[in-house]
């Protein structure tokens, strides 16, 4: 399989010093975010390489030697969002990807399907988590028809370009379970949108990454390695759609996600996290894991997402690194094991 890093994690330093990290923990990718709810840190000729050979050569001619390749892009944001100082930046950002990635030799973009208000007029995000009354369909009507019109108008930019759009499976969006992806596909009659396989946001939805996979199929075109530990204990007494998030205020370090919106701090005594892999699920579920995605395409990108907080930045890629690489081999040595 090809393994690699999503690079948010190493925006703390220029892409030759990231490039070097991730060599050195055996991986021969990286995911480039450009742009959504993360600026594109380590793409900053993005205006140029969009317009220029040289500046594309140049931007290129830094991975040369090293071992490492682009992984696809990213640029995971809410298209949808009916403010338009976000809505319409991340929206122009994928398309902008979309364009980005032609120009690099890249087919793949990881973004989100995004969460448009309840109804025209609104200003803020609206996600139906259980549909059992009529006004409930009624919101959900209404932003089906957003998100249709958008990603109709984005499958066709991308087909032109010779790219895919993988859509993150993320609660909070109009897509993030496998009837969604159904739905989106019969809506649109997309050919050039389907689905980033993350497994960490259908671990704490109670689904089955394996089963979704194979159910999926060639829908999937991308995905990250990324781990989650439900927390018994107080999932059992707050379940998995606990909201105890706190506001972080200007003095504190916090991460904004467009316009006037910020990232909150998570919960104290959590439900669930986000943690390394094989902190949350162990080497032979990530072995069966890739087997699935290696039956969907033996060349499928893989790329770790690090997000656990108890551990540093670098740690935590060499724990994920790690597992990740034993799950490889141990699926390299089933393979090769004579009929």
């Amino acid at each position: 399989m090809k393994l690699g890093v999503y690079n948010a994690i190493l925006h703390d330093r220029p892409l030759p010093e990231a490039l070097k990290v991730i060599a050195d923990l055996g991986l021969t990718g990286i995911e480039i975010n450009t742009g959504g709810f993360l600026p594109a840190v380590h793409v900053p000729t993005f205006d140029q390489i969009l317009e220029s050979d040289a500046a594309r050569d140049d931007y290129l001619g830094i991975f040369e030697g090293t071992g490492v390749s682009i992984a696809g892009l990213n640029c995971n944001g809410n298209p949808l969002h009916p403010k338009p100082e976000i809505g319409e930046k991340h929206a122009e950002d994928i398309r902008r990807s979309i364009r980005l990635a032609n120009r690099l030799g890249q087919d793949r973009v990881v973004t989100m399907s995004g969460l448009p208000g309840g109804e025209p007029g609104a200003t803020t995000v609206n996600w139906v988590v259980n549909a059992w009354n009529s006004a409930a369909l009624d919101v959900l009507d209404y932003q089906w028809g957003v998100a249709a019109a958008f990603w109709k108008e984005t499958d066709r930019l991308a087909a032109d370009h010779g790219v895919k759009v993988a859509l993150e499976l993320h609660p909070q969006n109009i897509v993030f379970n496998t009837a969604d992806v159904y739905k989106l596909v019969e809506l649109t009659g997309a050919t050039h949108v389907g689905v980033e396989l993350d497994a960490s946001h259908l671990f704490w939805q109670q689904m089955d990454p394996v089963a979704v996979v194979r159910e999926l199929g060639p829908l999937v075109f991308q995905a990250a390695a990324k781990d989650v530990r439900v927390n018994k204990d107080n999932a059992a007494l707050y379940g998995v759609l606990d909201n105890s998030f706190r506001r972080l205020s200007e003095t504190e370090n916090r991460t904004n996600l467009g316009g006037d919106e910020w990232a909150n701090e998570w919960p104290k005594n959590s439900a669930w996290d986000f943690v390394a892999l094989g902190r949350g699920h162990d080497t032979a579920f990530w072995t069966e894991f890739l087997r699935a995605l290696h039956d969907v395409d033996p060349n499928m990108l893989v790329n770790i997402e690090h997000e656990d907080v108890s551990l540093g930045r670098i740690e935590g890629l060499e724990v994920a690194a790690q597992v990740l690489r034993d799950a490889d081999a141990a699926l390299e040595a089933s393979l090769n094991v004579p009929a």
